[in-house]
């Protein structure tokens, strides 16, 4: 009989289905009981995506004040926003169903190119299993919401994959094309894959010149094609390198791997150490990667210095890579076997022989029974409730452009704006500011104040609670137009 041509999958392929079932899962935790968008970003990308499509084209008027025009110079998630209102309008889902289920679809697409590039060293499955473990939180965010840093995180292991394993000018064209995507759609992605892949780039310029220099012009190519937008950043950001920053209060990064667990870490240290042992260059690209990217952030953490979005979302991919490393610490702790002299001795051999992968199931078990609870039990906040968001459809539907303004909680105007098109007041989106207390103010003080409204060009006003002024009327339950 003639062996067969067809290529067989991995023997433990078996595994990736309750993979991407604990992947899908651990993102759609903050989205079990809650059919709306979760974080403030999921909503300040709607806005964006919908007024982008009501204006045809990428530069578009902002649509919470409606003030200023925006474009490829001032919205730097842009091409986010545009790929996801493209993909609303051509596919006719709903923007609650992509805003619940979409990020757990990515995650699911991001696991299996995790497990494409790791499987080429053969601890495809144990890496996969510690990428579905990054956590989501309200600071960093991560793969449960539908946000920049988390489409992006999916295009680091293919990249990685194609500038490790395959070499010519259609892989150089394809790293080209994810670069240009990363920019499109979050700069900080597209700076961690080139911090990422330098040391494995400079690895290579002795030995094979030509790939690195495929990889560095795929990686610096499409940098040039928006640096006309960008070109009046680049002195503010430089000037940024040399002065400290403020370190952000609500992104540690010891907490941040205490979240992520202890024990992925310490099997990150192993798989470094047996990455580095092993030898090649693709273990060490993988190795001096992840120390280029822990060095960033170490250097922003202890001395302040760097860029402080690129601290915050770096941590993210700093958490996929020690995944993917702590696989190798997984797999090698599978490998282990005790002498053969001692298996001989032993009443159990087939125990002894299997040592190894024992250490590995017990390992697993613990990690996935800490983790997993500890992801349940992570608290995030909800913008609004059925009812704001029964009522801001209504508005959409039935108020008239004639009334385009509007006051509300500022925690909920984000979703207002999103939902209804309409502008408001102010929106809250880190610390309140003198709006938003005004806000708050008029609001808790029963909307007695005409004069407010109408220096501030507000005709709708939205409150659960007590509103008592003959000037507005109530024209649906909460929702009040300011009469002539």
């Amino acid at each position: 009989m003639e062996p067969s041509d067809t290529p067989r999958l991995p023997r433990d392929s078996f595994l990736l289905l309750p993979l991407m079932g604990l992947a899908f899962y651990i993102a759609f935790i903050p989205h079990q009981s809650y059919a709306y968008p979760v974080h403030i970003d999921d909503w300040i990308h709607l806005a964006n995506a919908e007024a982008i499509i009501r204006a045809g084209s990428t530069t578009y008027t902002e649509p919470f004040f409606g003030l200023a025009v925006r474009g490829l110079s001032s919205n730097l998630e842009l091409g986010f926003q545009l790929f996801w209102g493209i993909f609303h309008q051509i596919s006719g889902i709903s923007w609650l169903t992509i805003f619940r289920y979409f990020p757990g679809i990515i995650f699911i697409i991001t696991i299996l190119s995790t497990y494409a590039l790791a499987q080429r060293r053969g601890f495809g499955w144990e890496a996969a299993l510690f990428t579905c473990l990054i956590p989501t939180t309200i600071g960093i965010l991560g793969p449960a919401f539908l946000v920049p840093v988390a489409m992006g995180m999916l295009f680091i292991p293919l990249s990685l994959l194609l500038a490790f394993y395959t070499k010519g000018i259609w892989s150089y064209v394809v790293l080209g094309i994810f670069t240009c995507f990363l920019v499109a759609i979050h700069a900080p992605s597209a700076i961690c894959l080139v911090i990422i892949l330098i040391p494995y780039l400079l690895i290579n310029v002795k030995g094979n010149f030509r790939h690195s220099l495929g990889i560095f012009l795929a990686l610096l190519i499409p940098f040039l094609a928006p640096f006309p937008w960008i070109f009046g950043m680049l002195l503010p950001t430089a000037k940024g390198l040399l002065a400290a920053q403020v370190l952000p209060e609500y992104v540690d990064f010891p907490l941040v791997i205490k979240t992520y667990g202890y024990i992925p870490m310490a099997l990150c240290l192993l798989g470094t150490f047996w990455l580095a042992m092993r030898g090649g260059r693709s273990n060490y690209g993988l190795v001096l990667g992840l120390l280029a990217l822990l060095a960033m952030l170490v250097t922003f953490y202890t001395f302040h210095y760097g860029i402080s979005i690129m601290y915050e979302r770096g941590l993210i991919f700093m958490m996929l890579l020690v995944g993917i490393v702590a696989g190798a610490g997984l797999m090698a702790i599978k490998s282990i076997s005790l002498p053969a002299s001692l298996v001989a001795w032993c009443n159990r051999p087939v125990i002894t022989r299997n040592i190894g992968k024992a250490l590995c199931l017990v390992l697993v078990a613990v990690v996935l029974a800490i983790a997993i609870p500890d992801r349940q039990d992570t608290r995030y906040y909800q913008l609004i409730d059925r009812q704001d968001y029964e009522t801001f459809v209504w508005v959409s539907e039935n108020i008239g452009e004639e009334h385009s303004k509007a006051l509300l909680e500022p925690a909920k105007a984000a979703s207002f704006s999103a939902l209804t098109g309409k502008h408001v007041y102010t929106w809250m989106h880190a610390s309140p500011t003198v709006e938003d207390q005004s806000a708050s103010k008029f609001l808790t003080q029963g909307c007695r104040d005409t004069a407010f409204l109408r220096e501030n060009g507000i005709t709708i006003v939205y409150t659960q609670g007590e509103c008592h002024n003959p000037d507005l009327v109530e024209v649906h339950e909460g929702v009040y137009v300011l009469g002539e």
